[in-house]
């Protein structure tokens, strides 16, 4: 089914909006140890149930100047923003693969990625109830996307021992661990999801965004020494959306 771009890409980002919305949701819930299906949307101050004006994504947060339209209390940046890069996301997708299940399935995987990145930088956790399974679902995805299932599952393989191999080496060099479980999991996940093609790309990319993340929490004070714990799993998931999106052309250029 062919559908014009006039009104694709407008409505890919009115999902991603929408899903961005729902990803607070299980973001917040996760934190607070709730129920992602009860209650309703609601203030977490107060208890204010929220109209539905009050939960128009990315929009809401502006008409009420980002406080509760009760208490007053103050409403985290977090639920604009994260609302704001789903939207993004989604629209991205749409103009690099446009309308198809490619389209949908990837946008399913940024939204598994988008709620650990979140819970990671929150409390250094990437959930096994999303990585375990977003594994298992991103090889089962090689069957409906380009990539073969050999492929995602030498992706895994590779990715993850090679996280874990760092992690026993930097175990027994220093005596700590230089990356946390998840993120060995989570390259379970991503390794499936792009491939060892995508591994390359991935692991550089999100290196040199972790260590400029490093350095600079280290100039805000934030971080102490570069060996201060800084949440990765956000920079690899990262990784992995740019291999989507520009991968090939990025090995293009390379070569």
């Amino acid at each position: 089914m062919e559908i014009p771009n006039s009104i694709f890409y407008p409505a890919s980002v009115i999902l991603g909006l929408c899903l961005g919305s729902f990803y607070n949701v299980c973001v917040h819930r996760y934190l607070t140890g709730q129920s992602i299906a009860w209650p309703g949307s609601h203030c977490p101050g107060c208890g204010h149930g929220l109209s539905w004006h009050e939960n128009i994504p990315l929009l809401s947060y502006f008409f009420l100047r980002g406080k509760c339209s009760t208490c007053s209390r103050s409403i985290s940046l977090r639920y604009p923003a994260l609302e704001a890069l789903s939207g993004v996301l989604s629209l991205l997708l749409a103009i690099n693969l446009g309308f198809g299940i490619a389209y949908f399935t990837y946008l399913f995987f940024f939204g598994l990625l988008t709620i650990a990145s979140f819970i990671d930088l929150e409390i250094f956790i990437l959930p096994d109830i999303i990585t375990l399974p977003g594994a298992a679902l991103a090889f089962l995805a090689s069957f409906i996307l380009p990539i073969s299932w050999q492929d995602s599952l030498f992706g895994a393989i590779i990715g993850a021992g090679l996280f874990l191999l760092i992690q026993r080496s930097y175990r027994a060099i220093k005596k700590i661990d230089g990356l946390g479980t998840g993120d060995i999991k989570i390259m379970l996940m991503l390794g499936a999801l792009t491939g060892w093609q995508g591994l390359p790309i991935l692991i550089f990319s999100s290196a040199a965004m972790g260590l400029v993340a490093a350095i600079f929490y280290m100039k805000a004070g934030t971080a102490q020494t570069m060996q201060t714990p800084i949440p990765f799993g956000p920079f690899l998931a990262l990784g992995a959306i740019i291999y989507i999106l520009w991968g090939e052309a990025i090995w293009l250029w390379y070569l």
